[in-house]
């Protein structure tokens, strides 16, 4: 059991949630609000995505990035900033019969320095490293694409830049890569992990393979976990009861209870009344800094 347990709030994330939700922010001044909303709630950190706010579709743009981090950077908010790197990992096939030449128009691939350029710029507090390669979502010919020589090229910038990579891990067999990037040197201590479950085709989200990822972890790590869908919510007590921080928000998650479209604000909420109801106390920002040994963001 965790018993101190710090709270993350996934702000919007680039899935096709928006026609879906009305509440899930686009535009950088509906991420920021969203953002602070969640910290309000109690998440210590908030993890970011940006969207072009002309479709609602996933981005890389620095500028947009940058409207985002400034804006909560300007409030009287205190939260800790994690800015996804996963982007520019995306490789669509061309179909079961003709693989090749790829859906340029859905691909979107990108060499180690490209996909920092927002982290080397705003000089987050935290950014992600999606520590591995799958097949991602049902059907389809969509590959999430990171390979073991972009993952050490972007640990090691991410290491010089002295911004905290939190390690996206999606299955049992990305924690063979972490192992190995550790003994190679590329993390500082403490090691930052994220367990993500639920998501096809990585681990499922029941009992024993939880788990066992946790029995696989390298020793000494900080790792949170979650799951996506109507599981978010029951994982925020299996996270604590296996020794985890929490993750929620609306990147993996939409609705509050069943037909009831949720806010990041009300998720965050939920989370931080199941933990205080198992007598988990929930950190803060400073306590979150401290805990991870986090440089002070530019």
């Amino acid at each position: 059991m965790n018993w101190e347990v710090f709270v993350t709030c996934a702000v919007t994330g680039v899935g096709d949630t928006t026609a879906r939700s009305d509440r899930v922010p686009v535009t950088a001044e509906q991420i920021a609000a969203s953002a602070l909303e969640a910290a309000a709630a109690g998440a210590a950190i908030v993890h970011i995505h940006v969207r072009d706010p002309a479709d609602g579709k996933g981005s890389r743009e620095v500028d947009l990035y940058r409207d985002v981090v400034e804006r909560i950077r300007a409030s009287d908010t205190d939260v800790v900033i994690n800015l996804t790197a996963g982007m520019g990992g995306d490789l669509v096939l061309g179909g079961d019969e003709a693989p090749l030449p790829f859906d340029e128009a859905a691909t979107d691939l990108a060499g180690a320095t490209e996909r920092l350029a927002h982290v080397e710029e705003l000089l987050p507090e935290i950014c992600t490293l999606d520590c591995g390669s799958m097949n991602f979502a049902a059907g389809g010919d969509y590959v999430l694409v990171n390979t073991p020589g972009v993952l050490r090229a972007m640990a090691k910038r991410v290491r010089d830049l002295g911004v905290r990579p939190e390690l996206e891990v999606f299955d049992s067999g990305h924690l063979v890569l972490v192992k190995d990037l550790i003994d190679e040197g590329l993390f500082d201590e403490p090691v930052l992990i994220q367990l993500c479950t639920g998501i096809p085709y990585g681990a499922p989200d029941d009992l024993l393979t939880l788990l066992a990822l946790v029995n696989q972890l390298p020793s000494g790590a900080i790792f949170s976990l979650f799951s996506i869908g109507r599981m978010q919510i029951p994982f925020v007590a299996m996270a604590a009861l296996a020794g985890a921080n929490v993750r929620v928000g609306l990147e993996d998650n939409l609705y509050l209870s069943r037909g009831r479209l949720a806010t990041n604000g009300e998720l965050v909420e939920r989370a931080v009344h199941i933990l205080e109801g198992m007598n988990a106390r929930v950190l803060g920002p400073e306590e979150v800094r401290e805990k991870l040994r986090l440089r002070t963001a530019a």
